[in-house]
């Protein structure tokens, strides 16, 4: 329609409105309101009143539509406006007249504008809202309505404090979902230390999940204090008990917590004048049929309001302490079973008869070459667990556990793992200098405890290239579980060290059944070098995981281990032979079978190329839709072969569903081909997205709609990929502060556009960004959702 067209149209409303009856017509009533959201930002808010059968329409209309509400505001120097003017859902239909699909509100609707006030003094700021309203028989000509709102003022449009998080344009049904509400209070332990309790009230039904989950599982709950000149923090925040099960969705089992829960953080305060501590919880926390975003909520402890503490903290912690003491138990039975591998490195095994032999031929008596033996045995974990103490120590317990999920760190330990492992094959020796050897020698000549602790030291350095790699590998494995468990790491290693020198001086008759030393000393270090190598890739991928860098793909790992495990089966073979290796005329019984394993293992992978799950080693390569074709190399599950994927997309596993991550990328693309958009928010850790995914989406109907009939744009609202430097945009529902990362970018669009916090959330809309129907959330009836999708898809066309 031209606008010679809409021009008409107008005239023939404004006589119409004149003719009918004589009747003067006045369907919309405004009413104006302000909302405080900060000390220098406010919400401009109108309120249109509709009368029934009336229509109002949006400020977007395309162009030959009827006239779009527009907001127009007297500026000055005073404030500035922020964003554009935004308004309620409304209702969008095809209209037979304009032929064309408008959206209008009926009933009742908002518009709101935000401000930032310039002038303190400012106490009024005024406006003016053009309009164009029609019924089934009619329109009314343009209206024009002065707008004012009273920033000062205790008549309606006084300012009205609203909550931190305030979601624009509120005038629509909100979603928002709120389970979890926090409250703080501290406890006084004794004059100088105190506890601060941050409680969460969970409501019926919810789930909120505990401190300490596994890597691939749901984001757990994290308190971040802010420091302050005299408040020492003392430990890390205690839990609750809670209950546990396991997940089918992450195979895992995960600890969780329902109707409440307390953390409790111990402080100590060396500064009186110190009133209160501040800082900030993150989670996020789901019922059976939805997850809310990750959220984060600030807290502030009153240290004036203090209440008696019934129990110290440590009495309160046991059953945190009882799974923390799980995962040291395991990391002890690891390093120790890794001790003995070390034991049978060539570095160590030839010096058990050598040492236990001078012991007891130099002592005066058996029992004293016994008890020399076990004190030297003794020393050994001495010098191990002060290593272990001292990483401890420099590290800090809350540091290790933190660099555990460090891009950097992963980085840095799959650098030194390979070159580990490169020292096991042979290729060199890590020593420490010959001089700490040289001087440890010369103290155990002098006799006596000092002399037996040098001796043991002695070993330490001179089996260092056989024990370092080895001995690395638990450090970097105990500093994933924080704590003291590198002092338990080299316990349970040390321990497996010294415990065959004090059982051979014991009984040195057993001297006589140790295999003699030989090539098989070198067979087994080669393996460990071949093991080595493969770990490393594991930190790798953590890392190419957190940055999305998509270069460790699913196949890629698979193949690297694939090479991996069959080079070690030619070597455990005889096929290849290392420069170190001793010549081999015949393959023993236990090196074979160990072959037949590897093989085994190796051939298990192959159909992990071609999207096979791998239960068996879930946990360590990428996810199935972390790769570069859902159903592997070149294939796709029609075997119709490779996808044509646009630029800035991906195929979506195991479904073969070109999808975005990215907003305006995937609009773009949907504009170019001329589909509708479903947008689909979702979360790595979101339970119920999966279970949409792995039960609906399968469906050959609804499958074949998501692959050909929509452009599907995947937000990740717990996507941790951080903004670059000094490019962090400002939070529109927390003012004052930055994004975190892309998740919470998304995560607001959501709240703030949808007016819901949950996932999985589908939204089909069209190139002007309307939607196509009413959004829904999690739909586990097939033909409910198919049903939803055909009427989205069918607005589309019309």
């Amino acid at each position: 329609m031209n606008i010679k067209k809409v021009l008409l149209f107008c005239l023939l409303a404004f006589l119409m409105s004149f003719t009918i009856n004589s009747q003067v017509f006045d369907p919309v009533k405004w009413e104006t309101k302000v909302e405080k959201i900060s000390e220098t930002e406010y919400n401009l808010v109108s309120i249109a009143t509709i009368d029934s059968g009336w229509h109002l329409y949006s400020q977007n209309v395309p162009e030959g539509g009827p006239i779009p509400t527009g907001f127009s505001f007297l500026e000055n120097d005073n404030f500035e406006l922020i964003n554009e003017t935004t308004e309620s859902d409304g209702h969008t239909v095809n209209d037979p007249v304009f032929q064309m699909r408008i959206k209008f509100f009926e009933n009742k609707a908002e518009f709101s504008q935000r401000i930032k006030v310039l002038n303190k003094e400012l106490s009024l700021v005024e406006g003016e809202v053009e309009f164009m309203v029609c019924d089934d028989e009619k329109c009314l000509p343009p209206t024009y309505v002065d707008l004012k709102f009273k920033l000062k003022d205790d008549k309606a449009s006084e300012a009205v404090e609203v909550p931190a998080i305030n979601l624009t344009g509120a005038g629509a049904t909100s979603k928002i979902l709120e389970p979890v509400k926090w409250s703080t209070s501290v406890e006084k332990v004794n004059d100088t230390e105190l506890i601060l309790v941050a409680t969460a009230n969970i409501d019926n039904g919810w789930k909120l999940y505990a401190q300490n989950i596994k890597d691939g599982g749901p984001i757990p709950t994290r308190f971040d204090y802010s420091e302050k000149e005299g408040i020492t923090f003392l430990g890390t925040t205690q839990e609750e008990e809670g209950e546990e099960s396991m997940d089918k969705v992450f195979d895992m089992t995960i600890k969780y917590f329902k109707d409440k829960a307390e953390f409790r953080q111990k402080i100590k305060v060396s500064d009186v004048s110190v009133t209160t501590v501040t800082g900030e919880v993150g989670f996020m926390s789901c019922d059976d049929t939805q997850c809310t975003a990750p959220t984060y909520v600030d807290l502030e402890f009153d240290l004036t309001k203090t209440v008696k503490a019934s129990s110290d903290i440590v009495e309160n912690s046991a059953s945190s302490e009882d799974e923390s003491s799980k995962g040291l138990w395991s990391i002890f039975i690891i390093a120790f079973f890794s001790g003995f591998l070390a034991l049978l490195t060539p570095c160590v095994f030839p010096m058990i008869p050598m040492t236990v032999s001078f012991f007891i031929k130099q002592s005066q008596s058996k029992a004293k070459g016994i008890r020399n033996a076990i004190i030297y045995g003794l020393s050994i974990i001495v010098i191990y667990v002060l290593l272990g103490t001292i990483i401890t120590a420099i590290f800090g317990a809350q540091a290790l556990n933190a660099l555990a999920t460090n891009v950097w760190f992963n980085l840095i330990f799959f650098i030194l793992l390979v070159v580990f492992a490169i020292s096991f094959l042979g290729a060199f020796e890590i020593v420490l200098p010959n001089s700490w050897a040289n001087k440890a020698d010369r103290q155990a000549d002098r006799g006596g405890l000092v002399g037996i602790f040098f001796m043991a030291l002695a070993l330490a350095i001179v089996s260092f290239s056989c024990t370092g790699p080895i001995v690395g590998t638990i450090l970097v494995e105990a500093a994933s579980k924080g704590g003291i468990a590198p002092v338990i790491g080299m316990l349970g290693f040390s321990s497996a060290i010294a415990l065959p020198f004090a059982l051979f001086a014991a009984f040195p008759g057993w001297l006589n059944s140790l295999p003699k030393s030989g090539g098989w000393l070198n067979t087994v270090k080669v393996v460990l070098g071949f093991l080595e190598l493969a770990l490393a890739f594991k930190f790798l991928s953590q890392a190419d995981l957190v940055l999305q860098l998509h270069i460790l793909e699913r196949e890629v790992f698979i193949a690297i281990w694939i090479a991996i495990f069959g080079t070690l089966s030619l070597y455990l073979f005889g096929k290849i032979q290392l420069p170190h290796d001793s010549p081999l005329k015949h393959i023993s019984v236990g090196r074979l079978l160990f072959g037949l394993l590897t093989l085994t293992f190796t051939i298990y992978m192959i159909p992990g190329l071609w999207g096979a799950p791998l239960k068996i080693i879930s946990a360590f390569p990428p996810p199935l839709d972390y790769s570069e074709s859902p159903y592997g190399v070149g294939n796709s599950k029609d075997g119709s072969g490779t996808v044509e994927v646009p630029e800035g997309a991906h195929l979506l596993a195991p479904h073969d569903i070109i999808a975005f991550n990215d907003y305006e990328t995937g609009l773009a693309y949907a504009k170019k081909v001329g589909k509708p958009v479903m947008l689909d928010f979702t979360g790595w850790a979101c339970v119920n997205c999966r279970k949409m995914e792995q039960n609906v989406w399968v469906d050959p109907s609804v499958l074949s709609k998501l692959k050909n009939d929509v452009v599907l744009i995947s937000l990740y609202v717990d996507e941790q990929i951080d903004f670059p430097e000094g490019e962090a945009p400002d939070s529109q529902l927390r003012p004052g502060k930055k994004l975190r990362n892309k998740g919470q970018l998304w995560s607001e669009m959501q709240t703030i556009k949808y007016k819901t916090n949950t996932q999985p959330y589908y939204v089909l809309m069209d190139h002007n960004e309307e939607n196509l129907n009413e959004p829904v959330a999690y739909t586990p009836d097939i033909e409910e959702y198919e049903a939803w999708l055909k009427e989205g898809i069918g607005n589309f066309k019309n």
